[in-house]
């Protein structure tokens, strides 16, 4: 599956009405360690179909950032039937991050 570009006008039918979990990246152009997490982002779309993967970028996206209390990027935020579950900040390596999203999915 790929990732999906997550904004005002689909997060609510693409992340809180959806019917697996779903990993949001919460990123910016100018960020570099943003930069450094995107492909490991990309492999997770791939890799793991029972988990929906979407990016909102926090220049654009910014009310949607700001209800989530997003203040350092990257974050990673896991939702899972329409509530945040978990939590990553800061660019983590794919272990890391396969954690957390095992921990949800198990």
């Amino acid at each position: 599956m790929s990732v999906i570009t997550i904004t005002k006008n689909n997060f609510e039918s693409e992340v809180m009405r959806s019917d697996k979990p779903v990993l949001i990246d919460f990123w910016a152009e100018w960020c570099g360690p943003c930069r450094m997490v995107a492909p490991v982002v990309e492999q997770i779309a791939g890799e793991v179909p029972a988990l929906k993967v979407g990016k909102l970028n926090v220049d654009e996206q910014s009310e949607i950032a700001g209800r989530y209390g997003i203040r350092s990027i990257p974050t990673l935020m896991i939702f899972k039937n329409g509530k945040p579950v978990k939590q990553i900040v800061g660019a983590q390596p794919k272990i890391s991050i396969m954690n957390a999203i095992n921990s949800v999915l198990s």
